[in-house]
């Protein structure tokens, strides 16, 4: 397939998809639950306004949001839904008030038939959307007031006395005002998860949470859509290995040089400033293992560890915020920093003071990286007042940073953009066979801050079916989709570099998988949203296109088998076993993308199975195998390959590397084998059973069995926390030189009769 036609129907899928993406989204986001003006008894009682609700959906960002609970399915997994919590509990208080006005002490004490006439009554009370349009009203039967009252009492015990078992810390919220507020946004976004549509006979969340007392099943929508979804991906998968049995064996591999191409190149003064990056990285990156390892175990202690009563400073808020914040930071420094170190050596020209401008970036990181992990432990705490959202965390998960810091990092990513592209100007100018490859990845540069914008497009009151849409964009779009793009140039240009591909053919192999990729990973943002407020049609065009997302995943092993195959040519040349961690690495993340991204991404995907799975342990199943087993195995290795191109000629001290390598991978596998995925297949059979509500709650969370499985995520995770720390001390090691094995030689430059350049001279491209 030549070129042209390669941007052509890459250009055609961005249209078509971005299409597609914006005005179904834009258009689902319109017709989302309504916020109305008052919520009102038939007897005239006014309960609370609108604004009550949009303040209280602030309260319970500010101290924590997604990090704390979850809503509609989304965010942490300690802490009961909030939504199926309340739904399930005032469907209890309903019956039970019912059933003592016929006499009986409680709903389980009547027989089957009354109780079949009270469920009747509950359903039919629970279902019908008494929402006015016309006077911006919803009103509601008075023992439903009480309902709200006696919940709202609730929900202000837990966050103000603190409950062990969800892993609320006391005082965590104990102003009256704002436990109403906070009670009313819970009441609205359960009132909108079983009031059914107008004109429809599904709720507004397309029945979520699975709730058999108010006649929460799954849509006929859903169970057609995954069947679809199904038959899709084999017909997909069948195209896909036909395509490729029709090409033959592929050519692309290169015969390699005989001494490595980049010995002899003096790393430009830019190029070493970026070696700190990667010393930040590794050093976030421990960081973020230790608090994802006390994260967990709160979900066994609630309020310490080890018997330290460690919530008083790092509640669980705190210490899940920071985790998925820092894998973000460290994962996205990696590849940026990788970018910056690629850019000079592509064009084989440095920009007059690139050097500085790479370190001004780098100060900017640590700016936001502190400012922002320091205000959200203090906008957690409630100590910034009302500007918790500017300066604290925004309670939305993986974009948790307060607006300012968000703008400063979007700052930040544009201006790496401007680096980016004045460090390439002079390569793309140059018509060479290079030069699609390049526009490629000026490209994917270009979308990573475009897309981590969309971050800024709702508001510090946006209703959350806004903020989830947008939200998504970034996490999908920007984390799960163009860094990839940006990632696979980047390999494919390291291994160019390294002659050990040709760059013709893996030109063509970048844009044929990018746009094959693009095609289902676009639209298919949509399966994220399956149950957030919005209509059928996005419940349809997610299922279906995030099947085709694990299409190219099915053939991900000859990615595998080709990056094996590089680290083999050290038989016909020595020098190639010297990059070969960095390549391992690589062959983790094809693995991990068929595991993680594919098999576990899959498993959840389809609208019947999330339907049941949503907001339980099987999201970070996907979760930890794909974001860190992919991006996270990714960064690692990207940063390893920079690092062993920055001293080609010097030999590395493998043994602390090669048990690292091990350790990450075999602690990710047990982690998820031994905990995760058990964990996560009884929920899903408690959801199934019982409703969503008791998969999350403490009654089934909170058993001797639940607590043996938490205890055996010990087995992974010190495995992987010693790989973390041996990668750590490797990493140190090359800046100190230790990680430097004098015993095995080197090669000196002279021996390729190359001159050693100059410090103050640009490296030359070859």
């Amino acid at each position: 397939m030549h070129y042209r036609s390669l941007w052509i129907a890459l250009a055609l899928v961005l249209l078509a998809s971005f299409a597609v993406l914006g005005g179904v989204g834009l258009q689902a986001v319109r017709s989302g639950p309504p916020i109305p003006a008052r919520v009102v008894t038939t007897d005239g009682r006014t309960l609370f306004d609108g604004e009550t609700i949009r303040d209280g959906q602030n309260v319970w960002q500010s101290i924590g949001g997604q990090e704390v609970g979850s809503i509609w399915g989304h965010g942490a997994y300690v802490a009961p839904d909030w939504t199926a919590d309340w739904l399930h509990r005032e469907a209890v208080f309903l019956l039970d008030r019912w059933a003592r006005e016929r006499g009986a002490p409680a709903f389980v004490a009547l027989d089957l038939e009354q109780r079949a006439a009270l469920e009747a009554r509950l359903e039919e009370q629970m279902r019908r959307n008494t929402h006015d349009p016309a006077q911006g009203t919803i009103t509601v039967d008075p023992a439903r007031a009480d309902a709200f009252d006696a919940l709202a009492a609730h929900y202000a015990s837990v966050f103000g006395e603190g409950r062990d078992e969800y892993a609320i810390p006391r005082g965590a919220l104990v102003d009256p005002d704002r436990q109403r507020a906070m009670a009313a946004f819970f009441w609205w976004t359960a009132w909108a998860s079983a009031a059914e549509r107008p004109g429809e006979s599904v709720s507004y969340t397309q029945n979520w949470p699975h709730e058999p007392l108010v006649g929460n099943r799954p849509t006929g929508e859903a169970v057609v859509w995954s069947v679809v979804s199904f038959v899709l991906l084999l017909a997909a998968v069948g195209g896909m290995v036909w395509y490729f049995a029709s090409r033959g064996e592929g050519s692309e591999a290169a015969s390699p040089p005989g001494r490595d191409p980049l010995l002899g190149l003096s790393p430009t003064p830019s190029q070493r400033a970026t070696v700190k990056y990667f010393f930040v990285v590794a050093a976030l990156w421990v960081v973020q293992v230790a608090l994802g390892a006390i994260s967990a175990h709160y979900g066994v202690e609630g309020s310490g560890f080890y018997g330290i009563p460690l919530d008083r400073w790092l509640p669980y808020a705190v210490t899940r915020t920071w985790h998925v914040q820092l894998g973000i930071f460290w994962i996205a420094t990696s590849w940026l920093a990788t970018g910056l170190y690629v850019a000079p050596a592509v064009s084989g020209v440095e920009p007059r003071g690139q050097r500085f401008y790479v370190n001004v970036l780098f100060a900017a990181l640590i700016v936001v990286v502190v400012g922002s992990l320091a205000g959200e432990w203090l906008g957690i705490q409630q100590r910034l007042g009302d500007h918790w959202f500017w300066f604290g965390a925004q309670g939305y998960e993986y974009v948790d940073l307060g607006r300012f810091w968000q703008i400063l990092l979007f700052g930040g990513l544009a201006f790496w953009f401007w680096l980016m592209v004045r460090a390439l100007r002079p390569a793309l100018a140059r018509r060479d066979e290079n030069r699609p490859l390049l526009m490629l990845f000026a490209l994917a540069s270009l979308a990573i801050p475009l897309f981590y914008g969309a971050g800024l497009m709702y508001g510090q009151r946006s209703p959350l079916v806004t903020a989830e849409y947008w939200r998504w964009w970034v996490v999908h779009l920007w984390v799960e989709g163009f860094f990839e793009v940006f990632a696979t140039v980047v390999i494919a240009f390291l291994f160019a570099r390294l002659r050990l591909i040709s760059v013709g053919p893996a030109t063509r192999a970048v844009l044929f998988s990018t746009v094959i990729f693009l095609s289902g990973g676009i639209i298919g943002t949509f399966h994220h949203l399956y149950f957030t407020g919005v209509p059928s049609v996005v419940l349809a065009l997610g299922a279906v296109f995030s099947a085709l997302e694990v299409v190219p995943l099915v053939l991900i092993g000859f990615e595998a088998w080709n990056n094996i195959r590089l680290t083999r040519g050290a038989a016909r040349a020595a020098w190639i076993g010297a990059y070969k961690w960095p390549i391992y690495f690589f062959v983790a993340v094809a693995f991990w993308n068929f595991v993680g991204a594919g098999l576990f991404g899959f498993f959840i995907n389809p609208p019947i199975a999330l339907y049941y799975m949503q907001g339980l342990n099987t999201t970070p199943v996907h979760g930890h195998t794909a974001l860190f087993g992919v991006y996270g195995m990714l960064g690692l290795g990207l940063m390893l390959f920079c690092l062993r191109a920055l001293k080609p000629g010097l030999a590395w001290k493998e043994r602390a590397l090669t048990a690292a390598f091990w350790l990450i991978n075999g602690g990710l596998m047990a982690m998820v084998v031994l905990s995760l995925l058990p964990i996560g297949l009884l929920q899903a059979w408690a959801a199934v059973e019982h409703g969503t509500w008791y998969a999350r709650s403490a009654e089934f969370l909170q058993t001797g069995l639940m607590d043996t499985l938490r205890w055996m995520r010990v087995i992974g995770d010190t495995a992987f926390a010693v790989g973390a720390l041996l990668l750590g001390w490797f990493v140190f090691g090359i800046w100190t030189g230790r990680s430097f094995d004098p015993a095995k030689g080197r090669v000196e430059e002279g021996e390729m009769g190359i001159q050693p350049r100059s410090r103050s001279q640009p490296s030359a491209a070859e």
